[in-house]
C-alpha cells in the first residue's frame, strides 16, 4: 500500500473577498510525481502557496506526514521538508551559482557534512552547474537558471518538492531537458508536485494528475488516463462544466 505524504481535505482559500480555492481534496503518495493541470487562473499556484502558508485558509486541512500545516507560517513549513521552486525561477543574478545553492541551506539546520553531501548530489545531477559554479547566476541561460532554481531547492533537503511552471519561457529543446531533470530529482527519492502548462509533457512523467478549473478539482486520474482521454481539451477550451 502506498505511503501517503500529503492529504488535503476540503481546502478553501481566498484573497480578500475573492474565493481562490473551493473544497479541494488531493492526496500525494511518497515517491510520486503528481501534476496539477488547468488553464491560467484555475488556482494551481494558489494551491501551492496555500500549502506553504502564504495564502489565507478559510477552511479545510493540509496534512503533511500526519502533521497539520494549516495555521503554520512558511518559515515553519519549509524546515519540515517542503520546498517550492517558484514561477520565474527567482535566482539571485548577482551571486555565483554556488552562493545561490548555499542559500538553499538556510532554512534547515543540519550538520555541514549533509550540506556537502547535498551539494555533491546537485552537481552530480546538474554537471553544468558544477562547470559554472563560479559564474554569476545572471550569466546562465534560461534552462541553466531553471536547473539552478531546482538545485537550490534540493539544498533544503526536501521530501516534497513543488515546481511552479518550470518550463515557462524556455525553448522546446530546453523544455525536454527540464522534464528529464524532474525525473532525475524524483529518482533521488523526492516526491514532486508539479504545476505545468505543458500538460502532455507533464503527464508523460506523472504517476497521477488533478485537473483544476475555477478553483475546483474537476477530474483526477493517472497520467495515462489523462493522455488517453479528451478531458484536457475540453477544459482548456472551456467545454468542461462544473
Amino acid at each position: 500500500m502506498a505511503e501517503n505524504i500529503m492529504k488535503i481535505t476540503n481546502l478553501s482559500s481566498s484573497y480578500g473577498n475573492i474565493k481562490a480555492l473551493k473544497s479541494i481534496d488531493i492526496e500525494i503518495n511518497k515517491g510520486e510525481i503528481v501534476s496539477l493541470l488547468g488553464a491560467n487562473g484555475a488556482g494551481k499556484s494558489t494551491l501551492m502557496k496555500s500549502i506553504l502558508g502564504m495564502v489565507h485558509i478559510d477552511e479545510g486541512s493540509i496534512l503533511y506526514k500526519g502533521q497539520e500545516l494549516v495555521g503554520k507560517k512558511s518559515h515553519e513549513i519549509v524546515p519540515m521538508g517542503i520546498s517550492l521552486v517558484p514561477e520565474g525561477r527567482k535566482i539571485f543574478i548577482e551571486l555565483s551559482v554556488e552562493k545561490n545553492l548555499e542559500i538553499g541551506t538556510f532554512f534547515r539546520k543540519r550538520p555541514p557534512e549533509r550540506d556537502k553531501e547535498l551539494l555533491d548530489m546537485v552537481y552530480k545531477v546538474f554537471p553544468r552547474l558544477y562547470e559554472r559554479r563560479n559564474q554569476l547566476g545572471g550569466t546562465l541561460s534560461g534552462g541553466e537558471q531553471q536547473m539552478l532554481a531546482v538545485g537550490r531547492a534540493i539544498m533544503s533537503d526536501p521530501e516534497l518538492l513543488m515546481l511552479d511552471e518550470p518550463s515557462m519561457g524556455l525553448a522546446p529543446l530546453v523544455i525536454a531537458e527540464v522534464f528529464q531533470v524532474i525525473k532525475k530529482v524524483n529518482e533521488m527519492g523526492i516526491t514532486v508536485l508539479l504545476v505545468e502548462q505543458n500538460a502532455k509533457q507533464a503527464l508523460k512523467i506523472s504517476d497521477r494528475a488533478y485537473l483544476m478549473n475555477t478553483g475546483k478539482i474537476v477530474v483526477a486520474g493517472t497520467g495515462d488516463d489523462f493522455l488517453k482521454g479528451d478531458v484536457l481539451t475540453s477544459v482548456y477550451l472551456g467545454g468542461k462544466k462544473e
